[in-house]
């Protein structure tokens, strides 16, 4: 293994700071003379054999780069791998996990450093197992990447700052559109079933009315939150949806289904129904407004750029020294590796005593779940 080539993939959804752990791994691996290569698209890449040499005048220059040099696939799990379609309309979902493994003895790879999510995380554990079924003892070390901010053991993931940095100021820019014209602007944010981004995004952006998955709410405590801001003189409000959050009793709202991702549920919809029901019951204008991808692009603000170094750097130690199978993660300020296969298929979700959540609260923030 000392001798081995070690690969590089991004995998999953894009975020800002994919391109500064890339540099931050690949460069102290070069420096101890081991060959990096750079797997291009996520798993596809191993797939389809389609990798390449990283030098140093390769990942020089990426640092504040968003997006990632490498690629990136969400649809590309070698275990369940979408090959063709049914007569009937579903698709084909097809072990290629050989075809994998044929790539990585190609190019003498024993030891891959993925940068991913819970999905991604769980698509290695699945690949080690497949792999030692075959006698093949291949290694990982994750480094934990989403906007969302939802992985478990970890108390941040690079990415997710840039993201709220973003919304936030979205939900500035609207504020003065919705003084104006004294409407109700509902934003709806990425998180999938955790609303994190939503929770900070709306507290740095000052929204009136926070909605998340984590909290039951009800359009009839929303609306009366906003009838009551009336009654005080002020004549609009924001409201920052997290794509996740459902009323009490109902359920979220899906964009679509796609069997070929390792999560087939697409959330998407919510701020839209949010408007329509918010006018019905207050016969106020209200609007939408969807930030979707623009969420996940751009350059990384400063502390993504420093926490994926970070982050990189320590994945790289923990290969040269022969660390494998763990996820490097940040505990109470502190770097820490944790087993990867300990994320799988988890979320980490907003704790009832969050301090930002209590904080929200104590200046007059509404959840949607009490009524005015």
């Amino acid at each position: 293994m000392s001798n081995g080539t070690i690969a590089i993939l991004t995998a999953g959804g894009d975020c800002p700071g994919l391109n500064a752990v890339i540099r931050a791994v690949a460069k102290p691996l070069l420096a101890a003379g081991r060959r990096v290569l750079g797997v291009e698209d996520g798993f596809l890449g191993l797939i389809e054999d389609r990798l390449r040499p990283l030098e140093f005048p390769t990942v020089s220059g990426i640092l504040a780069l968003g997006g990632t040099i490498l690629g990136s696939s969400n649809k590309s799990n070698p275990l369940r791998f979408a090959t063709g379609v049914n007569p009937d309309g579903s698709v084909v979902l097809s072990d290629v996990s050989p075809r994998v493994f044929a790539t990585l003895d190609k190019h003498d790879v024993r030891g891959i450093v993925v940068v991913g999510g819970d999905g991604s995380m769980s698509c290695a554990t699945e690949l080690r197992r497949a792999g030692l079924a075959r006698g093949i003892d291949l290694k990982f070390v994750g480094v934990p990447k989403t906007i969302d901010n939802d992985i478990v053991g970890t108390d941040v993931t690079f990415g997710f700052a840039s993201a709220v940095a973003t919304a936030a100021d979205a939900i500035d820019r609207l504020r003065t559109t919705a003084a104006s014209h004294h409407r109700v602007m509902v934003v709806e944010l990425m998180g999938r079933n955790a609303g994190w981004i939503a929770l900070h995004a709306g507290v740095a952006g000052g929204a009136d009315i926070i909605l998340v998955p984590e909290i039951a709410w009800t359009f009839e405590n929303v609306a009366a939150r906003i009838l009551e801001r009336r009654q005080l003189g002020l004549r609009y409000s924001i409201v920052a949806a997290a794509e996740g959050a459902a009323p009490r009793g109902g359920r979220q709202v899906i964009a679509k289904v796609d069997p070929t991702m390792p999560d087939p549920i697409r959330l998407g919809g919510i701020g839209a129904l949010l408007a329509s029901e918010i006018e019905r019951r207050t016969r106020i204008e209200a609007r939408c407004v969807v930030l979707g991808h623009m969420q996940r692009g751009g350059s990384p603000v400063a502390v993504d750029r420093v926490l994926a170094t970070q982050l990189g750097v320590a994945a790289a130690k923990a290969v040269l020294s022969e660390r494998w199978g763990g996820l490097v993660v940040v505990r109470a300020g502190q770097l820490a590796e944790i087993p990867i296969e300990s994320v799988a298929e988890r979320q980490r979700l907003i704790p009832p005593d969050d301090p930002t959540l209590a904080a929200a609260r104590a200046v007059q923030t509404s959840f949607g779940d009490e009524p005015c």
